[in-house]
C-alpha cells in the first residue's frame, strides 16, 4: 500500500491509501476519491517525502506504554521478523530489484533493503508497490 497526500481545488489536505499510482488514478477517474472535507472530486496529489530510512542515525522517540501497546508492538515486532525471514536482503540495492521484480526481469520474490527517499518516490511514481519495515532498536546491532 502507498499512502499519497491528497489536495482537492478548495486547498483542503487529507491523505489516502491505494496499492498502487495506477489504482490511484483508477479510483479518481471513477469518482470514488473525494475530499472528506468539502465533498470535491477535484483531487489531485500534493508534494509529499516518502517515509524510508535511509540512515543509521534515527531520532530516538519515548512511549509510555500499558499492557496494550506492549503486546501490539511485540505483535509487529513478530510481524517483522517475519517478514525478514522470508525475504532476501538485498541492501542498498532495493530500488533496482523492486523494479527488476515489477517489470518481470526476474522471477517475484520478497526483498527488502534500503532505499533513499529519491529512490522511494520514483518506485512509487513507476506503480511498484512497496512498504517499509519497522526497526527496532535491537535490530540495529
Amino acid at each position: 500500500m502507498i499512502r499519497f497526500s491528497l489536495i482537492c481545488e478548495h486547498e483542503h489536505e487529507f491523505e489516502g491509501w491505494f496499492r498502487s499510482n495506477s489504482d490511484f488514478d483508477r479510483q479518481k477517474k471513477r469518482g470514488f476519491v473525494d475530499c472528506p472535507t468539502c465533498g470535491s472530486r477535484k483531487i489531485e496529489k500534493a508534494l509529499m517525502a516518502p517515509a524510508v530510512s535511509t540512515s543509521r542515525n534515527h531520532e530516538k522517540v519515548a512511549l509510555a506504554m500499558g499492557e496494550a501497546q506492549k503486546q501490539a508492538l511485540a505483535q509487529l515486532k513478530a510481524l517483522a521478523d517475519k517478514v525478514r525471514e522470508n525475504a532476501d536482503y538485498v541492501g542498498d540495492r532495493f530500488a533496482e530489484e523492486a523494479r527488476k521484480i515489477h517489470f518481470g526481469e526476474t522471477d517475484p520474490r520478497g526483498i527488502y533493503g534500503e532505499a533513499t527517499p529519491e529512490e522511494a518516490k520514483s518506485l512509487a511514481e513507476d506503480g511498484v508497490e512497496f512498504m517499509p519495515i519497522p526497526s527496532f532498536p535491537e535490530d540495529r546491532n
